[in-house]
């Protein structure tokens, strides 16, 4: 389980929204706690999977120089594209998160900044809901991401032939190009599932799929979709919603989107806290 430390200082909590992560009746008491006590590492090992493989898809391209010989034209363009991260990026993040069995749901709002000097940083700006799941759910998820950008795990998801098979699906109902991915081994930041991509260049728009190994015992199912765009030159990240199959405890739901405010210095959006 993650080690929750954060020292929040000045930090403006909005009021929880109408019936936010309560049950009909608690009139804003609290009891996620005690219904969560028989999951108390549950959702953060789901949770830092889920951010681990978002951020290891988002900002680690595939590198030629592992390619192998593919036969189709087409899966060769999308593997060969050189797609480097942006230096530096700000970002109000929303984050939401829900267990349908015990009706216990958070909300926070952070600003995030990513650059070389100080690597990954949050702020939380607004919060509401369940006290369990926006401290061991959503408080998680963000510690969670500071601690990969540290480890540089996310380079074990590369997309290359070491880590996934490919196979040419056609095109989506959207238009777009499908590529079908399959984990070469079982890892919680690997996807069994699809991508699909831009057919005129292979830039990525949207992963969909399953993690290819379950974070924990409790956890038998967790589908992912992650959606990307490209901003001020730069593929990034935008959305993730992911459910989740939970042992006793049913389906669970988690969901992030990001507003940018700026990338690589230059002024992209103006993003708010609760609008």
């Amino acid at each position: 389980m993650f080690a929750v430390m954060i020292r929040q200082q000045h930090v403006a909590r909005c009021p929880p929204r109408s019936g936010a992560g309560l049950a009909p009746g608690t009139a804003g008491r609290d009891n996620s706690a005690g219904r969560f006590r028989y999951h108390r590492t549950t959702f953060p090992d789901l949770i830092r999977p889920i951010v681990g493989a978002t951020l290891a898809l988002a900002l680690v391209p595939a590198h030629p120089a592992v390619l192998q010989p593919v036969p189709v034209p087409f899966l060769e363009r999308v593997l060969a594209r050189n797609d480097p991260a942006p230096d530096q990026c700000r970002a109000l993040r929303r984050l939401e998160a829900r267990s349908d069995h015990f009706g216990a749901a958070g909300w926070m709002e952070a600003w995030t900044d990513v650059d070389p000097a100080g690597g990954f940083r949050y702020e939380i700006v607004g919060e509401g809901g369940s006290g369990y799941v926006r401290a061991h759910v959503l408080r998680a998820a963000l510690e969670g991401e500071r601690k990969l950008w540290l480890s540089r795990e996310p380079q074990r998801a590369a997309f290359n032939m070491d880590n996934y098979a490919f196979e040419e699906n056609g095109l989506s109902a959207d238009g777009l190009e499908a590529v079908g991915v399959k984990a070469r081994r079982k890892d919680v930041l690997l996807v069994d599932g699809s991508i699909f991509v831009n057919a005129d260049d292979g830039d990525l728009v949207r992963i969909e799929g399953r993690l290819s190994k379950t974070p924990s015992f409790w956890t038998r199912r967790v589908e992912v979709v992650r959606r990307y765009q490209r901003i001020n030159g730069f593929r990034v990240p935008v959305a993730i919603e992911s459910v989740a199959q939970v042992l006793l405890a049913g389906r669970s739901t988690f969901k992030m989107t990001y507003e940018y405010e700026t990338i690589n210095g230059s002024r992209v959006g103006d993003p708010r806290p609760g609008r």
